[in-house]
């Protein structure tokens, strides 16, 4: 069996008022899902459970980020979370932030050598 990378998917989610680094990561990998049906499994005749899934977030302040809530957003698949600095604090007249977080979703199978 071999580890190949099936799909990437991008995705940019905001906290408009709140300065929620989940809530912003969240709404980031929700982007990158509605972006796509991930049928490379179905393809492979491999359970979408068995799909291993890498969300990688960029956040300002990575410590914020709730990694089970990440997960959770995921239907199905062994989810990994890893949290990075990155995003955007845009500031605003009132003294606090708009802030934004960037999801990238990694999807990968493990196949036999015979399907690659």
């Amino acid at each position: 069996m071999a580890v190949k990378r099936m799909v990437l998917e991008i995705g940019m989610g905001t906290d408009l008022g709140g300065e929620d680094w989940t809530k912003a990561a969240c709404r980031a990998v929700r982007d990158a899902l509605w972006h796509n049906s991930l049928t490379s499994a179905d393809a492979f005749g491999v359970d979408r459970d068995a799909m291993l899934i890498e969300a990688v977030i960029g956040a300002g302040i990575p410590a914020e980020v709730d990694h089970g809530k990440i997960a959770a957003e995921f239907p199905y698949g062994k989810v990994t979370v890893r949290v990075e600095e990155g995003g955007m604090a845009i500031p605003k007249e009132d003294g606090s932030n708009t802030i934004l977080a960037n999801a990238a979703v990694i999807v990968s199978l493990d196949l036999p050598e015979a399907a690659i």
